[in-house]
C-alpha cells in the first residue's frame, strides 16, 4: 500500500533538483516501456517525540500517458492531528517550459470519504489539472506535520509497473528516546544505496526501468524496492501505544481500542440471550447471532474516533443500526461472548490482491476487520459488513492471507480461511436435444461452492435483463442464445447455489458440404490463454485454484452419426489437470464428460511457457468440434 499522504519535503529541499524540465533530457531507457518517470522524489522524515512528526517532500514526475496521470499523486490528506504547511505545484510542457501553477488555495478540498462513508473528520487538497497533451510534467511540494506517529510513511523507490525512476531519496530521522524498526526490502536488487546511523537514515537510488507488468506476476511490493517502519513508542490520536511485536500490538489494540468499547447494555444482553434460547450447539448459535446482525444492521463506514481504528461501542450499534466493518466486528463479538462463545476481533488487508499482513514486521498495519471463531468443530469466520454471504464463508475479499487476530492476551498472525481447489467446485449438468434445422434447446444446472460461489450467489437479485446479459456474456460463443427461464437455489448452510436454466438458440450445428460440425462443450468452454511474454522477468503466481466438472447428454437428430469419437484426452501438470471423454449412446446421444483443475501456486518464470501451452491445449480442445453425418 503506498502511503498517499507521505510525500513532502523539508524547506532546505524545496528549491528545484533537477535544471532541465524538458522530456529530451530524460535517458531513452527510462522511457522505454514506461507511462511515466518519476524525475526527482525525496521525502525526508524527522520524528522529534512521541507525538510530534514533520514529513517533507518534492516530487517531480514527467506524465508520459493518460495511464501515467496515476503517479502523479498531487494530494495530500489532513485532519485534527495533522496540518499541511506548505503545498504548491507547478506544471511544464513537454520542452520544460512552466505553463501553470497552484498554491495551496488552488487545491481542490474535499472531504475523505469514500463512497458509503456516513462521516470522517478527514479531508484531502487534491489538484486537478487537465492535460491538453503528452507529455507533461508536474513538481510537487508539499509538507505536514502531524501528532500522530502510529504510521510513518513507508518509501517505494519504483512506484508501479509501466513506471521508471531517475532520482529517488528518502531520509528518517529519530532525535527522541524510542526504539525505530525497519523493513528493507529488495534494495540491492535494484542497487538502492544506504547509510545508517544511530537512528538516522539514508537511502538513494538512480536511474530505475520501468517493470514490464507481466500476465500472473507476483504482487508489485513483493519485488519492488521499498521500506517501511515502526516506532516501538507512538502516538495514534492521542492515545500513546507501545509495541514492538505482533503479540504486544494486539494487547494495545485490545486494551486501548476494543475492550471497553465491547461492553453491552443489560437490555442487549437480554436480547442476545433470547436469540439463543434453547440453543446448545454453538455453531447454530453462532448462525442465529450472525443472522440477526444481518437482518438488523447495515454497513456505513465511520472514519471518526483514533484514527479511523476503534470501533463505534457497541451499545451505539445496537441504537442505530449501523456501524463500520469495526464496529459491527465489535457489535457481533459482544453478543457472541453474552452467550458464551469467545470469538476475536481480527484486522487484515481486504482484495482481492491476497494482500498478508507481514508476518515477521509487526506495525499498525491493514484496511478491515472481520471474526474469527474458534470452536472444536473448526474455525468459523464471519465477514460482519455484508447482509448477504453466508456465515463462515470468505470471498476473494478476505480469504487465505495472513491476518492479525487480536486476543485478551495479545495478537496472533494466522491465516484466514482459504480454499483448495476441490472445494471451488463447479458442477455443470446439461441434457440438450438437437434439432436438424441446427438449433438447440436444453436445460442447464450449474451448482457452484467456494470461490465460485462467490461469483454467482448475487445473480438472484439482480434484475432480469442484467441476468440475461449476464449469461449471454458468459456463453458469448453461442449465437443468438436466448435464456427462456431461469431459477435459483441459494443452500446458505451447505454454502453453495445451484442455477437452473432453459436456454434456447438457432444454428448452432454448421453445415461444412455433407458434414454437420457439433462443438459437444456448449455451456463450459474455457478459451483463456495467457499472453505471449518473452524474457520473462517474474515467477509465475496462481493465486486461487478450482475444479470445474461437466456432464453433458446431447441428443442428436435422428439418423444423426458422428463420423467417429475423439479419443480420450487427459492432461497432467504441475498447473492442473484436464480430462475430456465423449462416448455416444444407444440413445443417438453424446455424452460429453469433462474436468479442469486449476491448481494455485508459485513456480518460476522460465515455466510460464509450459504453463500457457497447458492453457492454449484445455482452449483448444474445448473448442473442437465432431463431424455429423447421415449414414
Amino acid at each position: 500500500m503506498r502511503y498517499i499522504f507521505g510525500l513532502l519535503l523539508f524547506p532546505t529541499l524545496l528549491l528545484s533538483q533537477i535544471s532541465d524540465y524538458s522530456v529530451s533530457s530524460i535517458p531513452d531507457e527510462l522511457i522505454q516501456g514506461a507511462n511515466a518517470v518519476v524525475r526527482y522524489d525525496e521525502m525526508n522524515v524527522v520524528i522529534s517525540s512521541r507525538n510530534t512528526m514533520t514529513v517533507s517532500a518534492k516530487r517531480i514526475v514527467t506524465v508520459l500517458n493518460e495511464e501515467g496521470e496515476d503517479y502523479i499523486h498531487a494530494y495530500a490528506g489532513y485532519d485534527d492531528e495533522t496540518k499541511i504547511t506548505e503545498l504548491r505545484a507547478v506544471v511544464y510542457n513537454a520542452n520544460g517550459q512552466e505553463i501553470e501553477k497552484y498554491k495551496i488555495r488552488d487545491f481542490i478540498d474535499h472531504s475523505a470519504s469514500g463512497s458509503g462513508t456516513l462521516y470522517t473528520d478527514s479531508r484531502v487538497k487534491y489538484l486537478r489539472y487537465s492535460a491538453v497533451s503528452y507529455p507533461y510534467t508536474v513538481e510537487l511540494t508539499r509538507i505536514y506535520e502531524t501528532n500522530d506517529t502510529a504510521f510513518i510513511p513507508g518509501w517505494y523507490f519504483l512506484d508501479g509497473y509501466e513506471v521508471s525512476t531517475e532520482t529517488s531519496k528518502y531520509s528518517l530521522e529519530v532525535t527522541f528516546n524510542s526504539d525505530i524498526r525497519v523493513r528493507e526490502r529488495n534494495l540491492d536488487a535494484f542497487g538502492v544505496t544506504s547509510t545508517k546511523n544511530g537512528k538516522s537514515f539514508r537511502y538513494k537510488v538512480q536511474n530505475i526501468k520501468a517493470i514490464r507488468k507481466e500476465p500472473f506476476s507476483p504482487e508489485f511490493n513483493e519485488i519492488a524496492p521499498n521500506i517501511s517502519w515502526a516506532l516501538n513508542q507512538f502516538s495514534l490520536k492521542g492515545v500513546n501505544g507501545s509495541a514492538m511485536n505482533w503479540k504486544e500490538y494486539g494487547q494495545w489494540i485490545y486494551q486501548d481500542l476494543l475492550l471497553e468499547q465491547s461492553q453491552i447494555n443489560e437490555s442487549i444482553k437480554a436480547k442476545a440471550h433470547q436469540l439463543v434460547m434453547g440453543i446448545n450447539d454453538p455453531r447454530v448459535k453462532v448462525n442465529k447471532i450472525y443472522k440477526y446482525l444481518q437482518d438488523n444492521t447495515r454497513y456505513i463506514s465511520v472514519q471518526l474516533g483514533i484514527g479511523g481504528w476503534q470501533p463505534i461501542s457497541a451499545n451505539e450499534v445496537d441504537q442505530v443500526k449501523y456501524g463500520d466493518c469495526k464496529g459491527l466486528t465489535n457489535y457481533t463479538m459482544a453478543l457472541l461472548k453474552e452467550v458464551g462463545i469467545e470469538s476475536y476481533y481480527t484486522v487484515l488487508y481486504a482484495g482481492s490482491d491476497k494482500r498478508d499482513l507481514d508476518p515477521d514486521f509487526a506495525s499498525l498495519s491493514g484496511n478491515h476487520a472481520f471474526l474469527n471463531i474458534p470452536l472444536e468443530s473448526g474455525d468459523i469466520w464471519l465477514e460482519c459488513t455484508s447482509q448477504e454471504v453466508p456465515p463462515n464463508f470468505l470471498g476473494t475479499f478476505s480469504d487465505d492471507r495472513y491476518v492479525l487476530k487480536v486476543t485478551p492476551q495479545g495478537g496472533e498472525i494466522v491465516k484466514s480461511k482459504g480454499y483448495r481447489p476441490e472445494e471451488s467446485k463447479q458442477f455443470t449438468q446439461a441434457k440438450v436435444v438437437v434439432a436438424e434445422n441446427g438449433t438447440i434447446k436444453g436445460s442447464v444446472a450449474i451448482t457452484s461452492t467456494g470461490i465460485q460461489y462467490d461469483e454467482k450467489f448475487r445473480l438472484p437479485k439482480k434484475k432480469l435483463d442484467e441476468i440475461e446479459s449476464h449469461y449471454k456474456e458468459y456463453w458469448d460463443y453461442v449465437n443468438d442464445i436466448h435464456i427462456a427461464s431461469t431459477e435459483f437455489e441459494n443452500d446458505r448452510d451447505q454454502i453453495a447455489i445451484t442455477e437452473k436454466l432453459v436456454v434456447e438458440t438457432s444454428n448452432y450445428i454448421s453445415k461444412a458440404g455433407e458434414q454437420w460440425l457439433l462443438a459437444p462443450n456448449i455451456f463450459n468452454r474455457n478459451r483463456f490463454v495467457p499472453k505471449r511474454v518473452r524474457n520473462r522477468k517474474t515467477d509465475l503466481v496462481i493465486k486461487r485454484g478450482y475444479l470445474d466438472e461437466d456432464e453433458f447428454i446431447i441428443e442428436l437428430p435422428e439418423n444423426f452419426k458422428p463420423e467417429k469419437i475423439w479419443p480420450k484426452v487427459s492432461i497432467d501438470t504441475d498447473f492442473g489437470h484436464y480430462e475430456v471423454e465423449v462416448s455416444f449412446t444407444e440413445n443417438n446421444a453424446l455424452l460429453y464428460k469433462r474436468k479442469l483443475e486449476i491448481l494455485p501456486g508459485r513456480f518460476p518464470k522460465d515455466r510460464y511457457k509450459e504453463y500457457r501451452d497447458f492453457r492454449k491445449k484445455v482452449a483448444q480442445t474445448d473448442n473442437s468440434k465432431i463431424v455429423l453425418i447421415k449414414p
